[in-house]
């Protein structure tokens, strides 16, 4: 995922309670979209 589509998608994932999203939401994001496309 490029940062321009991260840009995009990252406003609309919900906020913890306790702060921001940490950093690794983005890697389990990529996660979930590379076992739509493979159909793993």
């Amino acid at each position: 995922m490029t940062d321009a589509e991260w840009a995009l998608i990252e406003p609309c994932l919900p906020v913890a309670a306790t702060g921001p999203l940490p950093r690794r939401v983005r890697d389990q994001f990529n996660g979930i979209l590379w076992r739509f496309r493979t159909g793993s």
